[in-house]
């Protein structure tokens, strides 16, 4: 059994017009709501090189999509890289900002923004800072233990303790102060009086994963495409440092 609200005018006549109206917003509430789990179930599919064992899943974030190379026998005495991905499928890889900024500059014909040194330089130091910032989990202290000891306690805090003093020579290379080419740039033309240091850019981009714009809205500044350049030199500069 179901219930119907007509609504009669003054002159008996049944307005349809509410129901009608009612009817249409329900229609674009559920066309809405469709197109947005379409989207969702778009961000976690899988490419179909890599086949059809891994699962979808929209909170995995951007990847990029690559062929795993090993070398293998040719001959008796060389040697040959072919693919080895699983029955020769592509693999995955969750993408790091590093990736989504060269992906956005391939896309506009331009060349990567950073160099495979300093792309390396910046995710070594978030690898380092997340495995020493996780040191107190003892079951993670295995890629901690770098030594060639029996992995006691004594190996596992030494392997910290050098973590951390490898973490601080990193951070005195990037030091506390701010790009030259930053700090000329006027408060009232970037539209905010803060200062994005060395140290919090490296640390945003590095750590945080965030893009150069997310960078400049965090300070305030204004997202501009020439803020956006100065602010990549900046970073180029720190990475060729660290």
């Amino acid at each position: 059994m179901s219930e119907h609200v007509v609504i009669v005018a003054s002159d008996g006549v049944a307005d349809l017009t509410p129901v009608a109206k009612f009817m249409a917003a329900r229609q674009l509430r559920l066309k809405a709501e469709a197109d947005r789990i379409k989207a969702v179930k778009a961000r976690g599919q899988v490419p179909e090189v890599c086949g059809d064992a891994i699962p979808e899943a929209p909170a995995r974030g951007a990847i990029r999509v690559f062929q795993p190379m090993s070398l293998f026998p040719d001959g008796k005495d060389d040697w040959v890289a072919s693919p080895s991905g699983y029955r020769g499928r592509s693999a995955m890889q969750r993408a790091d900002v590093f990736d989504v900024m060269a992906a956005k500059a391939a896309s506009n014909g331009k060349p990567a923004p950073f160099t495979r040194e300093q792309v390396a330089s910046g995710r070594y130091y978030r690898d380092l800072v997340e495995r020493h910032a996780c040191a107190g989990v003892r079951c993670s202290s295995v890629e901690a233990i770098r030594s060639g000891g029996g992995g006691g306690s004594g190996s596992f805090i030494d392997a910290v303790l050098r973590d951390r003093e490898e973490i601080e020579r990193i951070q005195r290379r990037i030091g506390t102060g701010t790009a030259m080419a930053v700090r000329k740039i006027r408060p009232s033309k970037r539209g905010s009086r803060v200062n994005i240091t060395d140290r919090r850019l490296i640390d945003m981009v590095c750590l945080e994963d965030k893009p150069i714009s997310a960078v400049l809205r965090a300070h305030g500044w204004i997202t501009s495409g020439h803020y956006t350049k100065t602010l990549c030199s900046a970073l180029k500069d720190v990475l060729s440092r660290m």
